[in-house]
């Protein structure tokens, strides 16, 4: 494993606000801002329903440009949001588009329960549902036959593909590399960081999780009541009352365990994979990259400034670190 301080990202002085650069992208105006470049993207995207085996369905956005012919052996990329984001998070769409402008064929996947996908499956979305991720790579994969396959993801998405990617010769997945920006480590760590970090980071989850909950009850309106649940006032609460109800774990503890990414959980990684990140992250705690395991494919680029899936330089559509992910998955393309 590789550590590089990368100098390069250079903010303006008065974007170095950790809570600042975590806060901005998403806000209304980048999505103004984004608007116009997002368009070819958009304007190629078909929807596709991917079947993960065991009954799931995840969703997910395909788009391949009008030189691109059907059989074309373009490379692949995949790309996955954080939570209780989506295919059409501003974050998403950035680096899908710099992705489709570069020659790729991009597909934006929705976990479960994420964007307008309440009514797919029964069963409540939880952090710990990784088979039926490997599952819709696995359908990915077998749709775009020996084409290269690169995996993105953002926060709890990076960790989604780290973990794929760490099981992809068990489950015959033949990928050329992974790249996941300010991925969730130790969801205890985040979790204890979030409840001391300002009030408006666990207003802003609870808002968005309360309200994906009340989708799911109205999707599913015999099989979930949420109304005494949805009186949580701290996702601790929250979190812990829909483990105890809806998955099997025996305890919170474990349930966060169960998706953590430190200790052993990386140990069989074997394909090019990269973590873009924040010192200054305020709900990835950076002490715990040092639990990360030491294998030779992991290289973490660290920046000074760049908050939570920030690394703004300045107000604009695009952000450092995207265009970073976007430079080394082309670079690793074109050595394939």
């Amino acid at each position: 494993m590789r550590f590089t301080v990368d100098e390069g990202f250079r903010p303006a002085p008065w974007l170095r606000n950790r809570h600042l650069q975590s806060m901005l992208p998403t806000l209304p105006t980048r999505r103004r801002a984004l608007a116009n470049l997002v368009r070819p993207l958009l304007a190629a995207s078909r929807e596709l329903l991917i079947d993960c085996g065991e009954g799931t369905r995840l969703q997910a956005y395909a788009a391949r440009t009008e030189a691109q012919p059907a059989h074309s052996v373009s490379p692949v990329a995949v790309l996955l949001h954080g939570w209780e984001g989506s295919a059409d998070s501003l974050y998403v769409l950035s680096l899908a588009q710099q992705l489709f402008s570069q020659g790729f064929e991009v597909l934006r996947l929705n976990l479960r329960d994420h964007g307008a996908t309440h009514h797919l499956n029964r069963e409540l979305f939880h952090s710990c549902r990784l088979a039926e991720v490997i599952g819709a790579v696995g359908a990915i994969q077998r749709r775009y036959r020996d084409r290269l396959l690169y995996l993105a993801g953002f926060s709890l998405g990076g960790n989604f593909m780290l973990r794929v990617a760490a099981q992809a010769r068990q489950h015959q997945l033949r990928l050329a590399g992974v790249v996941a920006i300010s991925p969730v480590l130790e969801p205890t760590a985040t979790l204890s960081a979030l409840e001391r970090a300002p009030a408006h980071y666990q207003w802003y989850f609870i808002r968005r999780w309360t309200r994906s909950l009340r989708l799911k009850q109205s999707a599913w309106p015999r099989e979930y009541d949420f109304a005494q649940l949805l009186r949580s006032t701290t996702l601790r609460q929250l979190t812990a009352e829909l483990v105890r109800r809806f998955t099997p774990f025996a305890s919170l503890e474990e349930y966060l365990n169960g998706y953590a990414i430190t200790g052993a959980r990386l140990a069989e990684l074997d394909v090019p994979a990269t973590i873009i990140t924040a010192l200054d992250d305020p709900i990835i705690p950076a002490r715990d990259l040092e639990r990360l395991p030491p294998r030779p494919e992991l290289e973490v680029v660290l920046t000074r400034y760049g908050g939570h899936c920030g690394f703004l330089e300045r107000l604009g559509a695009t952000t450092w670190a995207e265009r970073r992910a976007a430079s080394l998955l082309a670079r690793w393309s074109a050595q394939a």
